[in-house]
């Protein structure tokens, strides 16, 4: 290979990398198929390192790979139709369709598309957010199942079964109306976050966090800033970035879990942190927020303290009461229970964490026996914190938390005379 076909065959890597999504997003738009635009996705690449090094590079190159995959796939509808006559419709309407629009919001609005077409509530939340992991971010099927500790063959089933239900629902691959956009919108927003979540705090497995998930939902979320520019989403991109300003902190060398009270805020990402707390400043003064730029500001006050003794506890419990009355949740309540013991005290914290359990709620959740197992031990009642401990690690899934927990009860001891 020449120095000249080299140079070229690193060009078409770099624009597979930077504009592979937006042209399958286009090609999704032009074809109605998902399948059928990734077939043709990859014949306009093969085709591309063909022709490239010889003919060189084209000046839109995003606009050569889309045409050249709509032709490519009219091509091999027609060679098909031989077997299946309705193959030979379709490729007739689509060779009569009008040439693409290569006006750049256009093509921006087409990625905007598709994140809303994964994200369509009629799918389930498992197969939206495999969707979206496969056609908006690239990941292969093995990254997500690695991720979400499944077996590839179960993400292929849920990303097969998404698409047919797209086609069979006839799902329109469209960008909601403004009447729909917030209903919408908060399923888009649901789904990112829940990828964020599983990549930062992993919900079961040996490792804490998975980085390139965390960072993949990142990503989507500026994207949808750029593309569709709302204060919520300004506060989810901020919680996002305030959360993974603290992840080299959050471990220690060994892997073993580090909490908020004890990590080291030198290592906390200062970049991420400034970010994030412009971000919260702006959703909050366009009066037009919600629960996940509540969120945000909460973790802003924790970054914004040089240490964990510095903590504003009384606004973050204020912040926590307005994100109740917007938010009800019992998981929220736990949140809230935490700051308000360490602004009154552990007593009054177990008195609320002890409401909660009363009334039947996040009796299976480990971090409320893990809170309450704190509480008791910070109280001196020993047996209690050795019980709430007991509770914890039985239902912990993830393995530094479980070491943690572990922990924890070693230092109480068993609690029977020696």
């Amino acid at each position: 290979m020449s120095d000249g076909e080299a140079a070229t065959q690193r060009a078409v890597e770099a624009i597979y990398r930077n504009e592979s999504r937006r042209v399958l997003a286009t090609l999704i738009r032009l074809l109605g198929d998902f399948d059928l635009a990734e077939e043709a996705l990859h014949d306009a690449f093969f085709a591309a390192v063909q022709q490239w090094p010889r003919d060189g590079i084209p000046a839109n190159p995003r606009a050569w790979l889309v045409s050249a995959g709509r032709f490519k796939a009219i091509d091999g509808l027609r060679r098909r139709a031989r077997f299946n006559a309705s193959l030979n419709l379709l490729a007739d309407q689509l060779d009569a369709a009008e040439e693409p629009d290569w006006d750049h919001d256009m093509l921006e609005d087409d990625r905007l598309r598709l994140v809303f077409t994964c994200c369509h509530p009629a799918l389930p939340d498992d197969a939206q957010v495999a969707l979206t992991l496969r056609e908006v971010c690239d990941l292969k099927t093995e990254e997500i199942a690695r991720a979400f500790l499944a077996s590839p063959s179960t993400i292929a089933q849920r990303i097969v079964r998404a698409k047919q239900k797209i086609r069979d629902a006839a799902i329109p691959y469209r960008v909601p109306s403004r009447e729909e956009l917030p209903a919408r919108l908060d399923n888009v927003l649901r789904v990112i976050y829940l990828v964020f979540n599983e990549g930062y705090s992993a919900s079961s497995g040996a490792e804490l966090t998975r980085a390139s998930l965390s960072a993949e939902a990142i990503r989507l979320g500026r994207l949808l800033l750029e593309l569709l520019p709302d204060p919520e989403l300004m506060g989810l991109l901020a919680l996002m970035l305030l959360h993974d300003s603290r992840r080299a902190a959050r471990t220690d060398e060994a892997g073993e879990l580090v909490r908020l009270d004890d990590q080291d805020r030198s290592l906390w990402d200062r970049a991420q942190i400034e970010e994030g707390s412009a971000l919260v400043q702006r959703a909050l003064a366009s009066r037009r927020f919600g629960p996940y730029t509540l969120q945000a500001a909460i973790v802003a006050v924790h970054a914004d303290a040089p240490s964990a003794a510095q903590t504003d506890w009384a606004q973050i419990v204020g912040l926590y009461d307005v994100l109740l009355r917007v938010c009800p949740s019992p998981v929220i309540e736990l949140n809230r229970a935490v700051a308000v013991a360490m602004r009154e005290g552990p007593e009054t914290g177990l008195r609320l964490i002890d409401d909660l359990l009363a009334r039947g709620q996040l009796h299976d959740y480990h971090l409320l026996h893990s809170a309450r197992a704190d509480f008791c031990r910070r109280l001196g009642r020993l047996d209690d914190a050795r019980s709430a401990y007991r509770d914890a690690l039985q239902l912990a899934q993830l393995e530094p938390e479980r070491r943690f927990l572990q922990q924890r009860l070693d230092e109480l001891g068993s609690g029977k005379p020696q």
